[in-house]
C-alpha cells in the first residue's frame, strides 16, 4: 500500500520594498535640539532626527529649544537613510529638480541652494549666468554648463519664493561682516543664527558700518532672542 508523503512548505516573506522613498517622511514638527554647519537635529517626541539643510534654511530656524517645522525629502541608500529639510516648498521643489541633473547629488544641491535663493537660480539659469552657479562649492565650470543646458526649459514652471523670510546670502561674508561673524562664533553663538543676525544688522546699519557697531547690535539682537 502506497504511503502518503507530506512535505512541509515554509512560508516566504517578501522583502519590504520602498516604492517612493520621498514619501517616507514628508514633514517634521518638533524642537530644534541643535544647529551645526550643514545640518540640525529636530526632536520629535523624544526622538532626534538628523536633518541636512542649506545654510538658508538653517539660518531661518529658531534658536534651540524652540519649535519649528521642516519639509522633508527622504533619501534611501543601501547603507543609510538621510533626511533633507527645507523651510519652504520653493526650496524643496528646486532640490528635487536639481538632483535630476547628472552629477548633482543631495549635498551639491544643498550647496547650490545655500549660494542662490530660488529667485536667483531662476535668474542665473534664464540669463545663462554660469559664474553665479560656480559660486556654490562643488559646482565647477562643466557642471554649471550642464545645469544651464538641462534646466533652461524647466525654470519657467519653478517657484521663485513663497514669501517666507529667509536671509539672502550665503557665501561666507567678507570684510567687516565676516569679522563680526567670526567674533560672534568665538563667543559661542552658532554660525547659522549668527550669520543671519549679522546680515540683518549690516542691512540696517549700512555697508559702511563700523565693526564694533555691528557686533554691538548683533549681540543685542541675539540677547533679545534668548531673553537675556
Amino acid at each position: 500500500m502506497a504511503r502518503a508523503v507530506y512535505t512541509r512548505r515554509l512560508a516566504t516573506v517578501d522583502p519590504i520594498r520602498i516604492h517612493d522613498p520621498s514619501e517616507m517622511i514628508a514633514q517634521l514638527t518638533g524642537l530644534v535640539d541643535s544647529l551645526e554647519d550643514g545640518r540640525c537635529v529636530i526632536d520629535v517626541a523624544g526622538v532626534g532626527y538628523l536633518v541636512h539643510a542649506s545654510s538658508r534654511t538653517l539660518a531661518a530656524l529658531p534658536r534651540p529649544p524652540e519649535t519649528t517645522k521642516l519639509l522633508i525629502e527622504t533619501h534611501v541608500r543601501e547603507d543609510a537613510i538621510q533626511l533633507f529639510g527645507f523651510a519652504d516648498t520653493a526650496e524643496r521643489d528646486w532640490f528635487r529638480l536639481l538632483t535630476t541633473v547628472q552629477g548633482v547629488g543631495p549635498r551639491v544641491a544643498l550647496s547650490i541652494l545655500s549660494a542662490l535663493a530660488p529667485r536667483d537660480l531662476i535668474g542665473a539659469i534664464a540669463g545663462r549666468d554660469q559664474a553665479s552657479l560656480t559660486r556654490a562649492p562643488g559646482v565647477g565650470v562643466r557642471l554649471a554648463a550642464r545645469l544651464l543646458t538641462e534646466l533652461k526649459d524647466k525654470v519657467g514652471a519653478m517657484p521663485s519664493s513663497p514669501g517666507v523670510t529667509i536671509p539672502p546670502p550665503i557665501a561666507r561674508p567678507a570684510g567687516v561682516a565676516g569679522d563680526a561673524l567670526s567674533a560672534l562664533v568665538n563667543l559661542g553663538y552658532r554660525r547659522p543664527e549668527a550669520q543671519a543676525t549679522v546680515a540683518r544688522v549690516t542691512d540696517r546699519l549700512g555697508e559702511d558700518a563700523a565693526l564694533d557697531a555691528i557686533i554691538r547690535d548683533s549681540l543685542k539682537e541675539l540677547a533679545g532672542r534668548t531673553g537675556v
